[in-house]
């Protein structure tokens, strides 16, 4: 048995040794690390919380990347869904007849 490994050795009751599990640290070393990143959409528009939910469901019950990509861009901040211009999705849309571009921020003229 090694005394590098990432467990610990604790004494037993009947006085022999055997190695204790490793949990979470709580205590002085800051806390225990949470995931970071919004959960919901913060908007009051019920609209954007309908659709938010929406895909919410799709993106869970779905296999498609579509409907996480687009759950994920509705509950993203408003400076990360910066503005699009008309011509700059048009160039991005050269190519690709047929298809649906979908855009989630704000369109600019």
């Amino acid at each position: 048995r090694s005394h590098f490994g990432s467990s610990t050795w604790c004494p037993d009751s009947q006085g022999s040794s055997r190695e204790a599990a490793m949990g979470i640290d709580i205590g002085r070393a800051g806390g225990r690390i949470r995931k970071s990143g919004r959960k919901t959409c913060k908007s009051d528009n019920p609209y954007m919380r309908l659709l938010t939910k929406l895909f919410k469901f799709l993106a869970r019950r779905t296999d498609s990347n579509f409907n996480k990509a687009i759950h994920k861009r509705l509950i993203a901040p408003r400076r990360i869904r910066a503005p699009l211009s008309l011509s700059r999705l048009a160039k991005f849309m050269t190519g690709k007849d047929g298809k649906v571009g979908v855009l989630v921020a704000k369109m600019a003229t």
